[in-house]
């Protein structure tokens, strides 16, 4: 169960989850979860492992080590690792129409996580964080910032291209059957 409190926290990223949200996934009490928590919390102290628990807002997140901080500063900032990949112009140009959007929005467009390509853009400062959504949680809003349009130079949003997306009486798929459908 350690093991999946430990993926639990990874897929969630920067939003965490809650004791009440372990015993809700795990179909555990709430003392097994607090002791699954205080498990992982003894494995990830030790000095091997980069990542640490901790609690913010009574929610448990999966982070980075403080004292490895110049080793992390130093990927992002090497020039090798600064392209942008295919994954990361998608969430960005996502981004860039949508703004102001939630990363739980970007991740339904794209179909998948997106949490480090947020990150990542957030660390290049092509987007920054808008506030809080008024939904459930309120999570961080994400735009587009003025490093963006000096990078892509462009003087507004107004100047990127045009979408022309079909209508929606011009799609008949069921994206449903076919991400959930059976193999036959």
């Amino acid at each position: 169960m350690i093991a999946v409190l430990e993926g639990l926290l990874f897929i969630t990223g920067e939003d965490g989850i809650t004791i009440n949200d372990i015993v809700n996934n795990l179909n555990v009490d709430k003392a097994s979860a607090e002791a699954l928590v205080k498990e992982l919390d003894e494995r990830l102290n030790k000095e091997e492992s980069g990542l640490m628990l901790k609690v913010v807002g009574g929610k448990y997140l999966l982070t980075t080590k403080p004292e490895h901080l110049d080793y992390y500063k130093s990927f992002l900032t090497n020039e090798i690792n600064n392209s942008l990949s295919p994954a990361a112009l998608e969430t960005l140009a996502i981004i860039a129409y949508n703004q102001p959007v939630t990363r739980l929005e970007v991740d339904e467009l794209r179909g998948v996580a997106s949490a480090s390509l947020v990150r990542k853009l957030v660390n290049f400062n092509l987007i920054a964080n808008a506030g809080r959504a008024e939904t459930l949680g309120k999570p961080f809003l994400y735009k587009t910032t003025d490093h963006f349009l000096n990078y892509f130079n462009i003087n507004s949003l107004e100047e990127l291209p045009k979408l022309s997306l079909p209508k929606s009486e011009e799609i008949d798929v069921d994206l449903y059957e076919i991400k959930y459908q059976e193999s036959e």
